[in-house]
């Protein structure tokens, strides 16, 4: 299997593309500067990660913008810190300032000129628009949360994808689903049959952070440490 078989890339963004756990730990400064003890970042990722699986688990129809705050209030309760509404909701409104990686929009040009560009991401489409500014880059499909009416790694997420995929003419051996969390995206490829490639964003740390563990790990395809490392594989197969 090379990178140069594939027709598309089908992306996780916030996490992979978006620095998603350091507009966390800025976004939280607020409400984690005011907690009774000292929180290491990933206990404050590992926390914010459980309640955010949980509400997307019950409410799989609500907005990430509107999501995020619930997700808010449920920390101060478990960090015994009050807090206002006002500030839960500054909160939902936050993605609109988490910083992308230094090296997705360079990378994500240079893609654009051997595969199609597919967002399949558990956001709304409002911070989305945001996002995808930073990225530099016009996408030839976004599939979001809002669109679908529920969250990956929910199934429903995988096969709307891939019916809306069929419509611009990409077929599933043609895809390769490109993330960093296992939990949103590894496992489903696998019960899908995608192939997938891992962008191990946090390679050098420990866990699972912002995103919950996955149970067994699932199998990847392919593995690199950024997205450059992701180009410059590329332009190697490409050099023969």
């Amino acid at each position: 299997m090379k990178l140069t078989d594939f027709k598309a890339l089908t992306f996780d963004c916030y996490g992979t593309l978006i620095d998603w756990e350091s507009g966390m730990i800025d976004g939280l400064k607020p409400l984690t500067g005011r907690a009774g003890r000292s929180l290491s970042r990933n206990e404050i990722l590992e926390a914010h990660a459980r309640h955010e699986s949980s509400q997307q688990k019950w409410t799989p129809e609500k907005h990430y913008c509107d999501l995020l705050p619930i997700v808010y209030r449920r920390l101060a309760e478990e960090w015994n810190v009050a807090v206002t509404r006002e500030e839960c909701l500054a909160y939902g409104e936050s993605v609109k300032d988490w910083p992308a990686f230094a090296d997705s929009a360079k990378a994500l040009q240079y893609l654009k000129k051997h595969y199609k560009l597919v967002i399949l991401s558990n956001v709304d489409n409002k911070s989305f628009s945001f996002s995808s500014k930073k990225l530099g880059v016009d996408f030839d499909a976004i599939y979001t949360a809002e669109d679908i009416g529920s969250y990956k790694p929910s199934d429903r997420n995988f096969d709307y994808m891939l019916e809306k995929l069929g419509t611009i003419g990409v077929e599933k051996r043609q895809i390769l689903h490109t993330a960093e969390s296992m939990f949103h995206d590894h496992v489903p490829a696998n019960r899908f049959g995608l192939a997938s490639c891992w962008i191990y964003r946090r390679h050098a740390d420990q866990g699972f952070g912002a995103t919950m563990h996955p149970g067994d790990m699932p199998k990847v395809d392919f593995r690199f440490d950024s997205m450059a490392d992701l180009v410059k594989a590329h332009t190697e197969e490409l050099r023969g």
